[in-house]
């Protein structure tokens, strides 16, 4: 939040003439738009997420609704609370968990599951990198 409103305030300066000569507009008019692009490129990306899914996840998951494989089907995961699918058998750190999966529960647990979930049965070691694990929980959040 503190980003955006220094932000506002640079582009305001700007925007006033209140920052000096013209070198010094353009310079900071080009860095906020380097800026923009360099978090748009870092933007997660669901059609990347749907391929790490089938490479490390579909083998045990369905994105069907109600096709339960070794793991419960992921399809609303998102919105879903944990445990939740009542046709999967859970363990009970799962059905205990308490909490409602979105992107940064998602996030969370897709990083090492094991940590939030300690009597997991499900033997996955975590995906570690950050935008790829945003990726895949983009993937997830188009299952509805």
């Amino acid at each position: 939040m503190m980003k955006m409103e220094k932000a506002r305030r640079i582009i305001d300066a700007v925007v006033e003439g209140s920052l000096g000569n013209g070198r010094v507009r353009r310079t900071v008019i080009v860095g906020l738009l380097l800026a923009g692009s360099a978090t748009t490129a870092l933007a997660a990306d669901p059609t990347a997420g749907e391929k790490i899914f089938k490479a490390q996840c579909g083998i045990c998951h369905a994105v069907v609704a109600g096709e339960n494989r070794i793991g419960p089907t992921l399809f609303g995961v998102v919105g879903r609370p944990a445990g939740g699918v009542p046709s999967f058998n859970y363990t009970a750190d799962h059905k205990k968990l308490g909490v409602t999966w979105d992107a940064a529960t998602l996030d969370k647990y897709l990083a090492n599951p094991r940590a939030m979930v300690p009597d997991t049965s499900m033997v996955y070691a975590g995906l570690k990198e950050d935008a790829k694990r945003a990726d895949l929980v983009a993937y997830l959040e188009t299952l509805h």
